[in-house]
């Protein structure tokens, strides 16, 4: 696993599952109107002066996240794709780091004290 600076794996799995869930409700607090205004970062975009096959790809996750699904249709098509690939991912990855209970030497240790 590495070196950790967290001493307890307990503590670290705890600490890692949280972060992954709060990154959905960290992206839900951005404000649209905001987003919306910003001018893009794109490379591409921005030296050619056409729209790359991303472009808009984090206005539309955002779009639907908030519920707003034709307009995350507008900003970007491949959102259809995307979103659910990084749901995938995002839940694979919590489950992963989700703190697990050992149930089975839980029982063993009950029953070896009986």
């Amino acid at each position: 696993m590495g070196t950790c600076w967290l001493k307890s794996k307990k503590l670290h799995r705890y600490t890692k599952s949280t972060g992954i869930l709060l990154i959905p409700v960290a992206l839900y607090i951005v404000p649209l109107n905001w987003l919306y205004n910003q001018h893009s970062i794109c490379l591409f975009k921005n030296i050619a002066g056409f729209d790359c096959y991303g472009c808009g790809m984090t206005r539309a996750i955002l779009s639907a996240m908030h519920f707003h699904f034709v307009s995350a249709f507008h900003y970007n098509k491949l959102f259809v794709i995307i979103l659910p690939f990084l749901l995938y991912i995002w839940t694979k990855t919590l489950i992963k780091y989700w703190p697990k209970k050992n149930i089975v030497n839980e029982q063993l240790t009950a029953i070896n004290q009986h």
